[in-house]
């Protein structure tokens, strides 16, 4: 039975895990759920053109509100049409709040009820965001997805520190639905009908996720975010977590688990009923000559592959693999050449986005079930 709305409908459930398929639509193109989301820091995907993503088939992307804020400006930005425009991009984009860069920050920023002031880790000029100025600053940036600025708790945080957390977040969605609405179809945006994601907190208290939800569903949002999660805590905290809130989000609303993770850890987090995940893994690990492969991460650095001449993947028909040798790849490494981390970022995006089509392939034929078991245990024969 598929779930309706303008925005998003679930197409296909499994019948054993919570497993589901659907599609999202926005002014900038359909996405089709489960999808993995390339992280586009600063209106670029490291090592990667437009062209390549595109070859990909990447239906959306993510900016980051903190770092575009910072440099060039999204003051910027907008003059030059917005992000859309300024990175010749013409898919989906969702843009992250901001907040979880602050809380990277540390002793840099103070939080306080009105925002966050915090010194800009460029020059260390004095900044200042609060949900009103995201707000404003995603709007300019034209977003199709706009994340609410939220508090992301630490761990290990206290009882008491997350649930001040995520009261602090609640108050905070509040305003940011409020100056999102204000902003809509007004001379201060550049977006086209976006929508907005409210961010569950809690940390890893059961009973504080669902009071959070609570408060974000009474608020109502278009979509809806775990976030607060893969921030040290232990693997099988964060997938108990997902697997108790999860399924207590709004059926009919995508549900997106934010800077997750591994292969393996999407595969387990759609089994327990996330549509959207994104994380820096493939493109970060690339850099540092790591790729994911069918059989597991495997270090192309490693002097075993000098003369090896298979692709990266056996499996992988992406461009690098029908082209390019392990023992070519390894020797840009050992030059320092550039081209080594485009090839195995490439390669990366290609084994994430392919695995997510073959995800929402096996939901759709009702295998998810037996795919899911295969596929865990092809990566752990590594």
């Amino acid at each position: 039975m598929s779930q309706q709305s303008a925005f998003f409908k679930v197409e296909s459930t499994d019948a054993v895990t919570r497993a589901r398929a659907g599609r999202i639509s926005t002014a900038h193109g359909e996405i089709e759920t489960p999808v993995f989301m390339p992280v586009g820091t600063a209106g670029t995907v490291k090592a990667i053109t437009q062209e390549m993503l595109e070859r990909l088939d990447a239906r959306i992307i993510l900016g980051n509100t903190y770092h575009l804020f910072l440099r060039p400006g999204h003051e910027t930005v907008f003059d030059l049409g917005g992000l859309r425009k300024f990175m010749s991009w013409d898919r989906a984009i969702l843009t992250d709040s901001g907040g979880f860069q602050v809380f990277s920050l540390g002793e840099l920023g103070k939080i306080r009820e009105e925002g966050v002031e915090f010194r800009s880790h460029l020059d260390g000029s004095k900044r200042f965001l609060s949900p009103e100025v995201s707000m404003q600053v995603q709007h300019a940036l034209g977003s199709d997805i706009v994340m609410c600025f939220d508090e992301c708790t630490p761990f290990p945080a206290t009882r008491e520190q997350a649930r001040d957390s995520l009261e602090l977040t609640a108050r905070w969605a509040r305003r940011s639905r409020s100056e999102f609405d204000r902003l809509k179809d007004t001379l201060q945006s550049t977006a086209v009908s976006p929508a907005l994601f409210g961010i569950n907190q809690g940390s890893v208290y059961e009973d504080l996720r669902s009071r959070s939800l609570e408060q974000l569903v009474e608020i109502g949002f278009e979509g809806y975010a775990i976030g607060g999660l893969s921030v040290g805590e232990e693997k099988r905290r964060m997938y108990d977590v997902t697997e108790f809130i999860a399924p207590q989000m709004p059926a009919d609303k995508p549900r997106y688990l934010m800077g997750v993770g591994t292969p393996e850890d999407l595969i387990e987090c759609v089994a327990r009923g996330v549509d959207m995940f994104d994380c820096v893994m493939p493109t970060r690990n690339a850099r540092n000559g790591q790729v994911f492969t069918s059989r597991g991460k495997m270090n192309v650095r490693n002097a075993k592959f000098a003369r090896d001449e298979r692709p990266l993947d056996e499996e992988c028909e992406c461009v690098v693999c029908l082209r390019y040798s392990r023992a070519y790849v390894r020797h840009l490494y050992n030059c320092g050449e550039m081209l080594a981390s485009t090839l195995c970022s490439y390669h990366n995006l290609a084994f994430y986005l392919d695995s997510m089509r073959r995800v929402r392939q096996a939901i759709v034929l009702g295998e998810f079930a037996q795919f899911r078991a295969r596929y865990l245990n092809r990566m752990r024969e590594a």
